[in-house]
């Protein structure tokens, strides 16, 4: 576990940017302070200290999982055929509510989700920051301390190496 000093000291330094992060991200009604309290118990179970200048890139690559969680969670509570986006009921066509259809999306999820975990951390975390945090470039490469060219990099090798995943389906 993270000595609390250094718990404390992250919590000092990123409430305040994670409450922006997730009232930026998440619905109306969705409890922000919980979220950015998860966010700090899931660094206090963190095994190893580290460096607190290089700590900002886990600290939001943990606050992204706390927030896929939680719509996760929240898409479970929700009834069939509601819409989470518009908050209005679904409108589909047979065709895509079909049981082949439906096999057939969570099938290629499940690859690509393989594919993601097959990546390298850092890979994965300018993947997730840009792809479901949207994220700039030049966001991910202050935030990681990176420069542009290595996220770029990353971010090639990320989505050359989902390609050849889903290809081999």
């Amino acid at each position: 576990m993270l000595p609390r000093a250094q718990v404390d000291e992250v919590a000092r330094r990123f409430a305040a940017p994670l409450k922006r992060y997730f009232g930026a991200r998440v619905r109306p009604g969705v409890d922000v302070d919980d979220l950015v309290q998860e966010v700090f118990l899931r660094l206090a179970r963190r095994a190893e200290g580290g460096d607190l200048q290089a700590i900002e890139g886990y600290v939001f690559a943990v606050a992204n999982s706390v927030m896929t969680d939680s719509y996760r969670s929240a898409a479970r509570r929700l009834p069939a055929g509601y819409d989470a986006e518009t908050g209005l009921e679904a409108r589909t066509d047979a065709e895509e509510r079909s049981p082949e259809r439906i096999l057939l999306g969570r099938e290629e999820l499940a690859a690509v989700e393989r594919a993601l975990l097959e990546l390298p951390e850092r890979t994965r975390i300018v993947f997730a920051l840009n792809r479901y945090e949207d994220f700039t470039y030049q966001e991910i490469a202050a935030s990681l301390s990176l420069s542009v060219s290595a996220v770029e990099k990353h971010m090639m090798r990320a989505l050359a190496h989902i390609a050849r995943r889903r290809r081999t389906l």
